[in-house]
């Protein structure tokens, strides 16, 4: 007998892992389309890590969040936000998606960790080996602090 996934097909709620990047811009931008093709709710996932002051940095991530909140709604889409403080980004949302139930993830592949992915590698790399279900990918443009090689070309991450 063949086993049926776990996962639903048509995604009910899509899990959206943002920093205020531009790349996680244009993923807000993607998972709206998603959202409404699917009729689906967004969790808006903000992760802070380890800061000298997580009040302040928690009332800056709900004013982002509130703002995005109000632009989905206006295209008719549900979103909810999450903030979550944790020093495992990759955790951390391995921990939503069981929370919360979330039947897809949207995910750019480039953020704010600069040379950050060269130490600990990249918190998307870790999600493709993770999570549950289906995750989506968007492969955005590497930012302006990426490490150089001696040939000064930008070092490739994938």
């Amino acid at each position: 007998m063949t086993e049926v996934n776990s996962w639903n097909t048509i995604p009910a709620k899509i899990l959206l892992p943002i920093d205020f990047s531009s790349s996680s811009h244009a993923a807000i931008e993607h998972s709206a389309v998603l959202a409404q093709q699917f009729h689906a709710e967004i969790i808006l996932l903000h992760i802070i890590s380890e800061t000298v002051n997580a009040d302040e940095s928690r009332a800056v991530a709900e004013k982002h969040l509130a703002t995005s909140v109000a632009s989905l709604a206006a295209k008719d889409i549900k979103a909810t936000i999450c903030i979550e403080e944790d020093t495992d980004v990759a955790g951390a949302i391995l921990d939503v998606i069981e929370r919360e139930h979330v039947d897809l993830v949207v995910v750019s592949t480039h953020g704010t960790t600069g040379w950050h992915p060269l130490i600990f590698g990249s918190i998307a790399e870790k999600l493709v080996k993770l999570v549950p279900v289906p995750l989506l990918l968007l492969r955005t443009a590497k930012p302006e602090s990426s490490a150089r090689v001696s040939s000064g070309r930008l070092m490739e991450w994938w």
